[in-house]
């Protein structure tokens, strides 16, 4: 049987020899390429009739600096385009003017602002809702909004006669005033929201924007601007806008006040204004357990004054006196600076008052602190909600609304009890008192106040907001 011999596969020596052969010429040849022309660059042109090598590098030259020139000229036509097509649009669109609170408002109504769950509204330039484009605006007219403008423009190609201011801008609307410190510190409270989240309070602004109905404001009452300063550790500074365009670096802008934030976001604001205002003004923690009764006055013979104010001031003050501990004080907010009202309200923890603005400052009193508030004749039917402010900023405060007392008598209206027209007659009418009511009124309040107090010392916990322990 033959032997089956084992299975060699057949070498082809020629065909490997072929391939590397093959292999040399693959990578020689580019080199060799490279080379040849190194060599031909290096080589002087002839005389031959054919274009020379100076020749055509110089054609090339040529072509190169046409192309850059072309895009130049295009990059200047576009840049051109850009600055003119920014667009300046009304910041009062007269459009909205019958809903001019609601929605986006008639101040700079193309825009929509940035709203997370329980923060403040507001709007950013640049940011990515705004695509990087600045905010820039025109005109200083203090009489019509729909004379001043606003627009959007790409850094680098603002408006021509235009300005960059540098730094953090604040630009604010208020549908009221600057002056009335309630509606003053309502178009405030926003930014000192946002100063709390957003930049964790290390960046402050470089410049105040003022707009009421979108008429440029150049000033503040003393009291919010105190107060601003105090919170951002630095002077105020309001500008004016030029009828050039005026962009900004960085911008923020509020326009719906308080809007949007939740309960727990106006304790935190609330409690760093408190707090920063007693650094401020020097303010101390209080450690004695003496119950503070101030009664904070409006301007004497006034709207919405007391029509006997030494009778009223007398049934409280009489009944301060029959509880032990108990500190009367009588102040009128006009004759008081800023830092008094605020050393006033440290040591307040009862504040009677009839309505009106000075009740704003019951955020500088302490916690779990108690209102007492009065109303002429007329409000509770046609006043409308504002009636109510101090109620909801007692809630927002962590303070206690003791009810309100409405004078059954005053001034008549000639029209009926519900016709709108009779509140210019009890918008600024004169409040009486009843000697009875306020005295009950008076003794439950302290009762209270003296229960609060004891069970604080005795447990070692004090509701105090003491001049150290700033959010920020």
């Amino acid at each position: 049987m033959a032997m089956n011999k084992p299975y060699h596969a057949k070498q082809h020596p020629k065909t490997s020899y072929s391939f590397s052969i093959y292999l040399i010429l693959i990578i020689t040849c580019p080199i060799l390429f490279i080379l040849f022309q190194i060599k031909f660059l290096q080589t002087p042109p002839s005389s031959s009739p054919l274009p020379s090598w100076a020749f055509f590098n110089q054609r090339q030259k040529v072509i190169i600096n046409t192309t850059f020139n072309n895009l130049t000229k295009e990059l200047m036509v576009t840049k051109k385009l850009l600055r003119e097509s920014v667009i300046f649009l009304p910041l009062k669109d007269l459009r909205y003017s019958s809903t001019a609170q609601q929605g986006h408002t008639w101040f700079m109504s193309s825009m929509y602002d940035t709203h997370e769950e329980g923060e403040v509204q507001y709007q950013r330039f640049p940011s990515n809702a705004s695509k990087g484009k600045v905010l820039c605006l025109k005109g200083n007219n203090t009489h019509d909004g729909a004379w001043n403008s606003y627009a959007l423009a790409w850094p680098e190609y603002l408006p021509y006669n235009s300005t960059l201011k540098k730094g953090l801008t604040f630009v604010s609307y208020n549908h009221y005033n600057y002056d009335n410190i309630w509606h003053g510190l309502s178009a405030m409270v926003p930014f000192v929201a946002w100063h709390i989240k957003n930049s964790q309070c290390s960046r402050t602004p470089t410049r105040w924007i003022l707009y009421h109905w979108g008429e440029v404001r150049i000033k503040m009452g003393s009291w919010l601007k105190s107060l601003m300063e105090a919170t951002f550790g630095e002077p105020l500074q309001i500008e004016n806008i030029s009828n050039n365009a005026t962009c900004f670096e960085d911008a923020v802008v509020m326009r719906h006040n308080e809007g949007g934030m939740s309960r727990q976001k106006r304790i935190q604001v609330y409690d760093l204004l408190r707090c920063k205002a007693r650094i401020y003004c020097n303010v101390s923690e209080r450690k004695t357990p003496v119950i503070g009764m101030t009664m904070f006055m409006r301007v004497n013979n006034g709207p919405r004054s007391f029509k006997n104010d030494s009778a009223v001031i007398g049934i409280f003050d009489k009944e301060c006196k029959k509880m032990e501990g108990c500190h009367f004080i009588l102040a009128y907010s006009n004759n008081l600076t800023f830092c008094e009202q605020v050393r006033v309200m440290s040591l307040t923890d009862i504040l009677i008052s009839p309505h009106g603005a000075q009740l704003t400052n019951m955020f500088l009193m302490d916690k779990n602190s108690s209102v007492l508030e009065f109303f002429p004749k007329g409000w509770l039917k046609i006043a409308g909600v504002g009636q109510y402010v101090y109620h909801w900023i007692a809630s927002w405060l962590g303070m206690k609304h003791q009810g309100a007392w409405r004078d059954p008598d005053g001034d008549s209206c000639p029209y009926s009890d519900d016709d709108k027209g009779c509140m210019s007659i009890y918008k600024n009418g004169k409040i009486g008192y009843n000697k009875t009511y306020f005295s009950e009124w008076a003794r439950r309040v302290l009762n209270e106040v003296k229960i609060r107090k004891k069970e604080e010392l005795g447990s070692e916990k004090s509701s105090h907001v003491t001049s150290t322990t700033c959010y920020c």
